[in-house]
């Protein structure tokens, strides 16, 4: 099968489309033929090896596992031992950092992956898992987010954060957004309430008050957390040394303020799947690469000025 590998860390030009063998199933995972992959900045990190302390889990002088990729969308070939939840030929969809999903084959834990509801796309649901799976969590597993509360959301107009505007209505708040002047309009159609363009204003001067701070781009200061919200979460990072100056002078405060790394899991991903299937979510998608493109689509997202998603079409018909 096709895959893309690498054999240093580095940037996306050290990926090579290889052939490589087709893996075998294992216990308690699907074999999916992938149809799509969605790019996401735990890519690139994990390509670049960055942070260095990352490399304890992925490899501390070269990658432990040659095949790069997380989010996929993709159709059931095979079903391995004790799983009762897939059936061959079941369209599904579902990310792990682990496997390798920047491939035409790859074997994956069930509970990992969730059932594509009728008449969606694999475009449209390979963009789901990270993303919206990390604002999901970011705005009721670890904000608690609750009906009426109010919550602001800086980088409203990225991958996570574009989700993370349209779920906190979905819940019943109030959403403020920060994003740039020229996404302003973008992140009113998805339901933002109010909109803070960075380029006009100061956020580190911003007097608002909300119930709940959601951060994606991870450029926000302890004291704009304490200055602003109730409650926060770190969902990204600009730099590692401005989130651990974040996170050592929390630690001296009572302010309630949360960073993680989103967890995959079935019973989320099939709330998402709803959402989508309902027309609740709309995914929005800057730009479809096809395969052969993969590196250009890490690039692209490296940026950091991506509107929504970046996609990655297995099954691109030139023409």
């Amino acid at each position: 099968m096709k895959a893309f590998t690498r054999k240093v860390y580095g940037g996306p030009e050290v990926l090579q489309l290889e052939e490589v063998a087709k893996p075998v199933v294992k216990d308690h995972h699907i074999l999916v033929k992938v149809m799509a992959n969605s790019a996401n900045p735990a890519d690139w990190h994990i390509l670049r090896g960055k942070p260095l302390f990352a490399r304890l889990s992925f490899g501390l002088f070269k990658p432990k596992e040659p095949i790069l990729g997380a989010d996929f969308a993709g159709i059931v070939e095979e079903v391995g031992t004790n799983v009762t939840a897939f059936n061959i030929g079941d369209k599904v969809f579902g990310e792990s950092i682990e496997d390798g999903a920047f491939a035409e084959y790859l074997s994956v834990k069930s509970s990992v992956c969730a059932k594509i509801p009728e008449h969606i796309d694999f475009p449209i649901m390979a963009s789901i898992p990270i993303a919206a799976q990390t604002a999901y969590q970011a705005l009721i597993t670890h904000g608690n987010l609750q009906n009426g509360e109010s919550v602001l959301i800086n980088g409203a107009s990225g991958g996570v954060g574009h989700f993370a505007v349209q779920i906190a209505k979905i819940y019943g708040a109030k959403v403020t957004a920060i994003c740039s002047n020229k996404n302003v309009d973008f992140v009113k159609s998805i339901g933002a309430d109010n909109v803070i363009a960075y380029d006009n204003v100061n956020i580190h001067e911003h007097d608002g008050n909300y119930d709940v701070i959601i951060d994606t781009h991870g450029n926000l200061k302890h004291a704009d957390y304490k200055r602003m919200g109730k409650r926060g979460v770190i969902v990204g990072f600009t730099t590692m040394s401005h989130m651990v100056a974040v996170l050592f002078k929390n630690t001296l405060s009572k302010f309630p303020l949360t960073q993680f790394t989103a967890e995959a899991n079935t019973q989320d991903l099939e709330i998402l799947a709803s959402l989508v299937k309902d027309n609740k979510i709309k995914v929005h998608i800057e730009k479809i690469y096809p395969y052969t493109q993969i590196s250009d689509a890490i690039t692209h997202i490296e940026k950091m000025r991506t509107r929504g998603k970046v996609v990655v079409d297995w099954n691109w018909k030139e023409g």
